[in-house]
């Protein structure tokens, strides 16, 4: 599997001569609800947009991972596969070919590849959200995609898992607490599933933020502290940091052409 971190949780993932275009948000600002005045982030060196997509794979219905002003941008007749609130938005779009995936459905994609739909985040009231396994067919390779931290037990019955991708830090808001559970979830994850490589999502990349909420954030953890952990459990895992926009193969940390 060939990776290309786009900022925040955007990536380019090619499996299989599938190019997976995931949580996509490639132009213009994120806020949620329009309330700049409360959250704005802006990239500060915009990716070309990925040249023939085959799929685009949206974990999440919010602004930050099914981003309208992005999704208006792209082919309407790529295949959409999301979340149900996710598939709302893109269906409201115009998009012509759009399959929800509900928690543990499955759907094969050019007969190459499986990818299964996980629970992963709660964000509201009796809803949660998509995290997906990514699995080439012909190599057994598999990806985990999860990202804000919250990992479902049912993954230890679908093992082996190579690659994961999720938050390594933990966010929190005042009295709300972890808003991304990063650290000790991330280790969790690791002594339940033993991946070959981890890679953190959700950070910002070329990415500059303001308004009241950045204010309110604090980060904790980070790449030495979570590698420290795992050499402590005697995990083998090993942190991949990817550069924004290099490609690079995900058992490996050298950029490809």
């Amino acid at each position: 599997m060939y990776l290309t971190w786009l900022d925040s949780n955007s990536w380019l993932i090619e499996v299989a001569g599938v190019k997976i275009l995931l949580d996509p948000w490639l132009v213009g600002d994120l806020s949620f609800g329009n309330a700049k005045w409360f959250f704005q982030a802006t990239i500060t060196n915009p990716k070309p947009i990925p040249e023939k997509i085959d799929l685009i794979l949206l974990s999440q219905g919010l602004p930050d991972h099914a981003h309208v002003p992005t999704l208006k941008v792209l082919e309407r007749d790529i295949k959409i596969i999301g979340s149900p609130s996710a598939a709302r938005v893109v269906s409201e779009l115009g998009y012509s070919d759009v399959v929800p995936l509900k928690h543990q459905e499955t759907i094969l994609v050019g007969d190459v590849i499986e990818i299964r739909a996980i629970p992963g985040s709660p964000t509201g009231p009796n809803q949660v959200e998509n995290g997906y396994l990514i699995r080439d067919l012909s190599t057994r390779e598999t990806l985990y995609y999860e990202p804000h931290g919250y990992h479902s037990l049912q993954l230890k019955d679908l093992l082996p898992i190579d690659i994961v991708i999720t938050p390594i830090i933990n966010i929190k808001l005042p009295l709300l607490g972890a808003v991304i559970k990063g650290q000790k979830n991330a280790l969790n994850l690791c002594q339940w599933l033993q991946p070959k490589v981890i890679i953190p999502t959700s950070a910002g990349g070329d990415v500059s933020y303001s308004g009241l909420l950045v204010s309110l954030l604090k980060a904790e953890g980070d790449t030495q502290s979570l590698r420290k952990l795992l050499n402590v459990n005697n995990l083998s895992t090993e942190i991949i940091e990817p550069i924004s926009g290099e490609r690079f193969l995900a058992r490996t940390v050298a950029p490809c052409a």
